[in-house]
């Protein structure tokens, strides 16, 4: 069975996340990923963050999956030619370096054009066009321009950024869906196209319902489904919401058996309108389904507090998973708490590869995430990242050059 871009070939610049995520992802895809690093040193990401002397370190390896490594010094003329050769054979050239460095390489897009008027230009870049064009941005800055941190966290508190990295591996989905979609256009036009991802943008993205509240903010001053209300005060912004569910459906993250000593011990309980009466009779507060201070949505709303007060009385009862299984029976919509330790042990998530172990020449068997998204005519499979420059005899051999000019590239630190 064939993959769903096979015959794609991808001339990878990325290095760290944003970008590794988008060309990992097109790589299970079945594209061909050919990864451009630095000679003696390669992505940055190979020696962050090691648990293991002089091993590519975990953050380089669950990035890098599938792709093909080549190392190749731009700033040498020859290499330069080589790197001219690979634009000529590729469909997509995906970069994240900082605003301009392409340029500074002497690959500007018409001179890319001049070389592959098909090539597709994919970049993540911080921020799109504007003031701040030209600022360096990881994924915590992303993460603050974007609009999340100002509304993550508790009113009282400052500030908080997710653990999701929302910023860096965010804007990576959004960049392959962009190529993936300029893909599909070349076969209307013929011609490339430039694919743009920025950060600030990707993140917002993903923020959208809050820019919904800011606008129902300033025409009514208040949002109901908010824990500010009703005691609260509301300001000019979208305030923090604790563990607010950001929908019509009020939820929060209560206390289970366990929870003075686990840290996880938690379970998100949503107070789903169809379901309240068999809320009602699972805590024990059957007359609350008819009580009129409580048997309406709207009449519940100045009263969450004390609702999620009484329901976290009967959770501290239960272990989260104890807990679900009851409220599953009456779907009643809840989720427990899962740390990277219980996730990285589901037997589930095994089975549908979406946690994979890899075995690795030098790391030896490691855990990593595989892919998310399932075709059923594409099936992924991960394979491990490449070591530093693995493929690239095999890759200019491929563009045609003779074992004796490879050698005579390498000899002059072109290779």
């Amino acid at each position: 069975m064939g993959k769903a871009l096979d015959g794609v070939r991808i001339l990878d610049f990325t290095h760290v996340q944003s970008g590794p995520t988008c060309t990992q992802l097109l790589a299970w895809f079945g594209a061909d990923v050919i990864k451009v690093e630095r000679a003696g040193a390669g992505d940055i990401t190979r020696e962050q963050l090691r648990d293991i002397p002089d091993v590519d370190s975990l953050y380089f390896t669950m990035l890098n999956h599938n792709k093909r490594s080549v190392t190749i010094d731009t700033k040498n003329p020859e290499g330069k030619q080589v790197l001219e050769a690979l634009i000529q054979k590729c469909d997509v050239l995906v970069e994240n370096f900082a605003p301009g460095a392409l340029d500074r390489m002497g690959f500007t897009w018409e001179r890319i054009q001049e070389l592959n008027p098909r090539m597709i230009v994919a970049s993540v870049k911080g921020f799109g066009p504007g003031p701040y064009e030209d600022c360096k941005v990881y994924e915590n800055v992303a993460q603050c321009a974007g609009g999340a941190a100002s509304t993550t966290g508790f009113d009282d508190g400052p500030p908080v950024v997710s653990g999701a990295q929302i910023g860096d591996s965010g804007t990576g989905l959004h960049l392959a869906l962009g190529i993936v979609t300029a893909l599909y256009q070349r076969t209307q036009t013929g011609r490339g196209q430039r694919v743009l991802a920025a950060m600030q943008d990707g993140v917002l993205n993903l923020c959208r319902v809050k820019l919904r509240d800011q606008q129902r903010l300033e025409r009514t001053g208040v949002m109901k489904e908010y824990p500010q209300y009703p005691n609260g005060k509301f300001g000019e912004a979208v305030p923090r919401a604790g563990n607010a569910s950001g929908g019509g459906q009020p939820g929060w993250i209560l206390k289970c058996k366990g929870w003075e000593t686990d840290p996880n011990a938690y379970i998100y309980f949503i107070t789903q309108a169809p379901v309240w009466a068999k809320i009602c009779n699972v805590i024990g507060k059957e007359e609350w389904a008819t009580d009129p201070d409580y048997a309406t949505p709207a009449a519940r709303l100045p009263r969450l507090k004390d609702i999620f007060a009484e329901i976290e009385r009967w959770t501290m009862t239960k272990t989260k998973f104890e807990a679900m299984q009851i409220l599953n029976k009456y779907d009643i919509p809840c989720g427990p708490i899962l740390s990277m330790k219980e996730i990285a042990e589901e037997p589930s998530l095994r089975q549908t590869g979406t946690i994979v172990e890899v075995d690795h020449p030098t790391r030896g068997k490691y855990l990593t995430v595989g892919n998310p998204i399932k075709l059923s005519d594409s099936p992924t499979e991960v394979k491990r990242s490449p070591l530093l420059g693995e493929h690239t005899d095999e890759v200019m051999a491929e563009l045609g050059y003779s074992p004796e000019q490879i050698s005579a590239l390498r000899t002059a630190g072109a290779i």
